[in-house]
């Protein structure tokens, strides 16, 4: 059977999808927020400048709040995180069952790291000299006080940095005259409260070096319509020509409807041919789902996924909607993070790779439910430049569409360092996320922020 929607000689939106519905859709999934922009090309020189880099580092990294790890990388009092973004590093402690601390990775005798790598300790003690502080930052040890006469040890205490908790991330924010993360995350809980993602775990996680600037690979997840050229064997099931696109202050996001037909799509494809697609079954391969007569991959999707989920979720599940089962919600929190929202488990952060601001490193979160006891986190793999993600078993089809990403943006980099065009241009609406994140950036730049 045929699965286009007919609506006549208008053009198909994501609100005739949201009306099919069998479930009350929720208001913020309804809601519009179009971004209010005067610019549609951006300096090629926040890309390839080194100088734009060095100013990113003191105005964008040091004022922001910024994804770190999990509180579940952090279960017992004594485990600590080495997060680094750029050349910072900073150490996150679980310093009491109920405190998380953040401090500059640097002791304060001579500089040296406290820390090399994650793990767990009773005291933070520098391998240089052997200086150490407790947990909670406070002042503990010098080997050799006499040598220090000038050092006031109850004013010794390692400087600690802004901690805050959402969803069971933890974020840091060096700014000491930082605004609570309640505050910059603004309405986002409100879309996440349903999706728990505070009671998932980190399934996999695999990071990645790549040959570009950060904002060049973040930008390839932030607008869905590159997909017909870039990932074509999705398009008969993902309508890219319709996502919803909307921008708030320090989030924005945009929703691609799945097991729809899109404007893209040539042809009108069967329930059959969509489900190939979606469940990556080559034409020769038998499929290993059978939907009922007159079913339509959306509501076969839906259906299945909600019969999945009911294991974690109990009769809950019932409580979502049929979109919340199927469609993309793709999110962006300034600066660099994306986390999906609905059933997916997906999330992304994106950081400078070291001081080079030609290569970045990307980070692939599986963040998924689980049933009885929280497993333990799954322990970071780290692939060089030349290994693809889709090498990675645990990223399953993702991986391999990472890849087809990956592949376009080291030829952007290479692009961007070779046009005499002094600017990017950036398409009106379904570039609006990147447009409104150079705004946000602007800001923050010019201290308007």
């Amino acid at each position: 059977m045929g699965e286009r929607l007919d609506v006549g000689d208008r053009l198909l939106t994501y609100k005739d999808v949201l009306d099919l519905d069998t479930r009350e859709v929720p208001a913020h999934i309804r809601e519009e927020r179009r971004g209010d922009f005067d610019f549609t090309e951006a300096s090629i020189e926040r890309y390839i400048s080194r100088d734009w880099h060095l100013r990113e580092k003191e105005l964008v990294w040091k004022r922001t709040w910024h994804f770190a790890c999990r509180e579940e990388n952090l279960p017992e009092v004594g485990d600590h995180v080495v997060y680094s973004i750029a050349d910072m590093s900073y150490l996150i402690v679980r310093s009491a069952p109920d405190e998380i601390r953040a401090y500059p990775n640097a002791c304060l005798h001579r500089g040296r790291q406290l820390k090399d790598h994650d793990g767990w300790c009773a005291e933070i003690r520098c391998a240089f000299h052997g200086l150490a502080w407790n947990l909670d930052g406070s002042f503990k040890q010098n080997p050799a006080p006499w040598e220090f006469p000038h050092v006031d040890e109850a004013k010794f205490g390692l400087p600690s940095i802004s901690v805050g908790t959402w969803g069971g991330f933890v974020f840091i924010n060096p700014d000491p005259d930082a605004a609570p993360l309640e505050d910059y995350l603004g309405e986002l809980p409100e879309h996440f409260a349903k999706w728990g993602h505070e009671d998932r775990c980190i399934e996999a996680h695999v990071s990645k070096v790549l040959r570009c600037n950060w904002k060049v690979a973040q930008e390839a997840y932030m607008e869905c319509w590159h997909a017909a050229a870039t990932h074509p064997q999705t398009v008969p099931y993902a309508a890219f020509g319709i996502c919803q696109v909307d921008c708030y202050d320090k989030f924005s996001r945009f929703i691609t409807p799945s097991e729809v037909v899109g404007p893209m799509m040539k042809g009108d494809p069967t329930t059959e041919e969509m489900l190939r697609a979606t469940m990556d079954v080559r034409v020769d391969e038998k499929l290993p789902v059978t939907p009922q007569d007159g079913q339509t991959a959306r509501e076969f999707i839906v259906a299945s996924t909600r019969e999945k989920w009911r294991g974690f979720l109990g009769d809950a599940i019932e409580e979502w909607a049929d979109c919340e089962l199927v469609d993309n919600f793709t999110y962006t929190i300034f600066p660099n993070m994306m986390p999906w929202g609905g059933v997916h488990k997906l999330c992304y952060r994106f950081r400078p790779n070291g001081d080079d601001h030609r290569t970045c490193i990307m980070d692939v979160f599986l963040i998924s439910p689980f049933t009885g006891e929280r497993p333990a986190p799954s322990p970071e793999v780290r692939l060089d430049a030349d290994t693809p993600f889709g090498t990675r078993s645990e990223l399953g089809i993702v991986g391999n569409i990472l890849d087809q990403d990956v592949f376009n943006m080291e030829k952007v980099q290479y692009g961007l360092e070779t046009t005499v065009k002094p600017t990017v241009t950036f398409a009106t609406y379904q570039e609006d996320n990147i447009r409104w994140m150079h705004q946000l950036m602007d800001q923050y730049m010019t201290g308007e922020k």
